[in-house]
């Protein structure tokens, strides 16, 4: 299977940390340029472009916050100023805050709307033009378990997830025709900050929940995203790509 990436340039939102950094350097070790855009993290943003260039590969950082509307086109035209194209596009982009619906306030609901979904249609929407005048594009969306099953005191990230299955699908079928896929991953639970944050003496419990006995590595999830990057995976499409040892089984 042809996994490699060479020639393509990969642009990957909250890339500077857990999932998104390993999303980052897995599709670099396969030969692309990378675009990593972070929203304050520079120090974790200079790092993964550093591991890059150690490759032998072009990489540049790009600041924008994606909770603003207007920072994803900004984001994409300035990445297409640098490199001229954007051939894989993976949002993963997120953040996870805590209320119960009946004490959340608008502020939180729309935040987490702006930039768990609504940054990766319009980082989508700014990519596709390319993508369509040359007939192959790459999306892959970030979702969660939590799509499927809930969250307690989560209903805004979950929720937030979940509108990306309408994206996904949807977009899958406007533009197959054209030779773009647009998948989805859906992790479980990852060793990143988010999860082991949230752990408080919960692990029995989660280690209970899932058969493989233990929390994933963002490797794990880079892994998956660079298979559907390329071309070995040019015949999946509107797919979702459970990564969660066992956990939810769908």
């Amino acid at each position: 299977m042809n996994t490699r990436l060479d020639g393509k340039v990969a642009l990957v939102t909250g890339g500077s940390r857990g999932i998104g950094r390993a999303c980052a350097l897995a599709l670099a070790a396969e030969g692309a340029t990378l675009a990593v855009q972070y929203r304050s993290d520079v120090d974790g943003a200079t790092e993964v472009v550093h591991a890059a260039r150690l490759l032998g590969l072009e990489a540049i950082a790009f600041q924008a916050d994606l909770a603003d509307p207007k920072a994803a086109d900004q984001l994409v035209g300035a990445v297409l100023t640098r490199f001229g194209r954007v051939d894989v596009l993976v949002n993963n982009a997120g953040e996870m805050t805590d209320a119960a619906v009946k004490d959340m306030p608008d502020a939180m609901w729309d935040q987490t709307m702006e930039v768990n979904l609504n940054s990766a249609f319009r980082c989508t929407r700014a990519c596709l033009p390319g993508m369509l005048e040359r007939r192959w594009g790459r999306i892959i969306n970030m979702t969660s378990q939590a799509a499927w099953t809930g969250s307690k005191d989560h209903a805004h990230y979950a929720a937030s997830k979940a509108g990306l299955l309408g994206l996904t699908y949807s977009l899958a079928k406007e533009v197959g025709p054209t030779g773009i896929t647009v998948n989805m991953v859906a992790p479980g639970r990852i060793a990143t900050e988010m999860v082991t944050s949230r752990m408080g003496g919960r692990e029995a419990e989660w280690m209970a929940q899932t058969p493989l006995k233990r929390l994933g590595e963002p490797e794990e999830i880079g892994s998956v995203v660079a298979f559907l990057a390329s071309e070995a995976a040019s015949y999946i499409t509107g797919a979702t790509l459970h990564v969660n040892g066992g956990m939810l089984m769908a």
